[in-house]
């Protein structure tokens, strides 16, 4: 199991655990329980939810299926006719409890915040040595791109496009190669590593490797200390 704060692992042990004794007991009641009960519902809805927030965000496939369920109506009305919507949260605990187990999740936001981190390249760095290659293509990329856009300011140059969106790394390196920032050696690393972060930031992780994450942190702490001078 990779190395998620104890809390995290034993809170969602015991919401997987006390879900299921809910559910259980809903599934046979002959009608709604009593208040006692439902307050014990309610505090169990709840630390779900909070759960889902901080290892996903309220955006992810996890969070929308406990948003859905908790829509249902009269949601804690529970008894063995009305108790879907139990079984649904309860349905989501149990893939979370599955990613946790098989090293599928990595409280990769817990990480990037501790203290111990200078600059976001040493973060970059720490997670490529933990071996979250994946976390570490997205932070360096993201550094790089950030670089290159002051760059450009640097330059006088457009950092939005005509819809005033912001440009992305591939056309701000296309321009500050075209007007001479550096080689055209440079352009071409920085267009792999652009690919590289593209398929880190959409879940293509088998498309490269940590060694290549790893020439990419060489190459971008290069990249920028040459700027520097």
């Amino acid at each position: 199991m990779q190395k998620l704060n104890a809390h995290i692992i034993a809170e969602i042990n015991d919401l997987v655990a006390k879900g299921a004794q809910i559910n259980q007991q809903v599934s046979t009641a002959e009608r709604g329980v009593d208040s006692e009960f439902t307050a014990n519902v309610a505090m169990w809805v709840t630390r779900l939810g909070q759960l889902i927030r901080k290892l996903y965000g309220e955006k992810s496939q996890h969070f929308v299926a406990y948003a859905e369920a908790a829509k249902t109506g009269n949601f804690y009305n529970l008894w063995k006719s009305h108790h879907v919507q139990f079984t649904q949260m309860l349905g989501v605990a149990r893939a979370i409890k599955h990613e946790i187990e098989n090293d599928l999740l990595v409280d990769f936001k817990a990480l990037i915040q501790a203290d111990v981190f200078a600059d976001f390249l040493e973060m970059g760095e720490y997670l490529l040595q933990e071996g979250y290659k994946d976390a570490a293509a997205v932070i360096i990329g993201t550094v790089l791109e950030d670089h290159l856009r002051q760059l450009t300011k640097s330059k006088s140059l457009p950092i939005v496009n005509e819809s005033g969106k912001q440009l992305t790394m591939d056309p701000l390196n296309v321009q500050l190669a075209k007007a001479e920032a550096y080689s055209k050696l440079a352009q071409k690393q920085i267009t792999t590593w652009a690919h590289v972060r593209n398929k880190a930031a959409h879940g293509e992780y088998g498309e490269y490797t940590a060694e290549q994450v790893q020439m990419m942190l060489m190459f971008v702490q290069g990249f920028i200390a040459e700027a520097a001078q």
